[in-house]
């Protein structure tokens, strides 16, 4: 859906996502949030009635929704391409999405359920809660993935979990040395380990 196919309040709660992996919680302002999302300030109250703690766990839910969904994307991408479907191939599908992003637009941005979870997790239970069920939303179609690859079930979800792991780890390295090397070593090192792990090749 575009975002201008969006209601305001889908634009907002994609709004602030938007902002909070650019500038993190604290500098992400409601107002802010209302003039990127060109939505009247007023709506705000009346969508998000919990003010910004609400729009921020709903933000945080949406990219762990998003991030999750682009899982079956990035398996479609592998068979259009005619490339082998393994679970190397779709971790480098994953880390591609960042190092394209970061060679075309610069290393602005990260995920907002990262900025969110460094931000808010400590003093905010709510969004620390949301920040979990954002990375919960994450791995269950990672492992979902791997499983289909060939990884055991009992694997799958642990293997899941370190894709996304050096992931984030590889994005933050990757913005504060402005350079994608640290993207580019994980695919490469944790493809091998990831595809020993295939029991029976589907």
């Amino acid at each position: 859906m575009a975002v201008s196919e969006r209601g305001p309040r889908e634009r907002m709660v994609f709004s602030a996502a938007q902002l909070i992996r650019r500038e993190g919680v604290a500098a992400t302002g409601m107002r802010e949030v209302a003039a990127h999302a060109d939505a009247p300030r007023g709506s705000l109250q009346h969508y998000f009635p919990g003010g910004k703690e609400q729009l921020v766990n709903e933000a945080v839910g949406w990219a762990g929704r998003y991030a999750g969904n682009r899982v079956a994307r990035f398996l479609a991408a592998l068979s259009d391409s005619g490339e082998r479907a393994t679970p190397s191939a779709l971790f480098a599908q994953m880390v591609r999405q960042w190092t394209d992003e970061y060679e075309s637009v610069g290393f602005a941005g990260g995920c907002p359920v990262a900025a969110a979870t460094v931000d808010r997790a400590r003093s905010t239970d709510s969004t620390r809660q949301a920040t979990a069920a954002a990375f919960a939303a994450w791995t269950e179609p990672v492992a979902g993935a791997l499983t289909e690859l060939g990884v055991p079930a009992e694997r799958a979800g642990a293997l899941a979990t370190l894709m996304i792991s050096a992931l984030e780890g590889a994005i933050l390295i990757a913005r504060a040395e402005h350079d994608v090397r640290a993207l580019t070593t994980v695919a490469r090192e944790l493809g091998p380990l990831l595809d020993a792990a295939v029991r029976d090749r589907p």
